[in-house]
């Protein structure tokens, strides 16, 4: 079922994601530069490990995991969380939690596009990523 997300993602347009950045308590500097990133996201698998990794001009971060496993992440605006990836109706579904807050993002593949949904509490923040690029091997 994640053979779908496999490939090369470009972003085409985010709503909201400086609010959600906001909501987060990210300062001023890094929402800016992240405000102008579009990064590209890149999915591969090899074996039964997954890998998301985000580049941009301003930064290039990578997630490795097991679907279901919880595993220790440092994100992209350097929070330490416990997260945890699952896949639930088709949607590749990513849990974060740090001092007591949790937020989630649900990608799923929609007419050829990779919509990203996030959640902050009862707030929703999408961004919309379109176009694979390429493929990667999954050998």
């Amino acid at each position: 079922m994640v053979d779908k997300f496999v490939g090369t993602w470009k972003m085409i347009h985010s709503d909201n994601f400086d609010d959600y950045m906001k909501a987060l308590g990210v300062g001023f500097a890094t929402r800016q530069m992240g405000n102008m990133a579009k990064p590209n996201l890149v999915f591969s698998v090899e074996g039964d490990v997954i890998s998301i990794k985000s580049q941009s001009a301003f930064k290039t971060t990578e997630v490795k995991f097991k679907l279901g496993e919880e595993f220790e992440e440092t994100t992209a605006d350097d929070r330490k969380t416990k997260t945890k990836v699952t896949m639930e109706n088709g949607k590749l579904v990513q849990k974060q939690s740090w001092d007591g807050k949790q937020t989630t993002l649900e990608r799923e593949v929609k007419d050829g596009k990779l919509i990203v949904v996030r959640r902050l509490g009862i707030q929703y923040f999408l961004l919309g990523l379109g176009g694979l690029l390429g493929t990667v091997s999954t050998t």
